[in-house]
Order: C-alpha cells, then structure tokens, then sequence
C-alpha cells in the first residue's frame, strides 16, 4: 500500500512536535515502519536533493523570484550576550 506523501510527512511532524516514539505514532499516519523509512530518506539528504533539482529545473524557467528580506529589527541578543568578564572582554567601567 502507498501512502500520500502528504500522510506521511504530517507523520513526521507530529513526531517531532510531540516527541512521542516511533511506535505511538497514531494510526492516520499511516504505519510507524513507513513513516520512520521516508524520515532517515530526509535525513540522508534524500529530499534535500531533489528539492534543489526541483528548484533548479523551476530556475531555468524563471518560476522562481530570489529576492529575499530580512528585517534587522528582529534581531536581538540576550542580555548576557556579551563577552564581559571573560577573556578579552570588558571586565568594568
């Protein structure tokens, strides 16, 4: 039995949402055994792959528009970010 790519990723979401094993996964996911298979295929760089041929093919079309924005407003560090106290740090007024 196939089952549709987009059970078997909604699988893999809730797993790594949840954090439960791979046995407790429910049942509209589809078997735990499918679902773990097509996880390792992500983590082998199986779909990584064929997202950058994808990309690529849809490049040479000119289907994709690469322009890309970040805001530096969202950009902020914790408190304790900084390097004083430590080696080569500020250590005082």
């Amino acid at each position: 039995m196939t089952l549709p790519d987009q059970q078997v990723i909604n699988g893999m979401v809730y797993k790594i949402r949840t954090g439960i094993s791979w046995r407790d996964l429910p049942e509209r996911h589809g078997p735990w055994q499918t679902v773990y298979t097509r996880f390792r295929y992500a983590l082998d760089g199986v779909f990584t792959r064929a997202l950058q041929q994808i990309q690529a093919h849809a490049d040479a079309a000119g289907d994709i528009d690469w322009l890309v924005q970040i805001g530096s407003t969202s950009v902020r560090a914790h408190q304790h970010a900084g390097a004083t106290g430590r080696k080569g740090g500020s250590t005082g007024p």
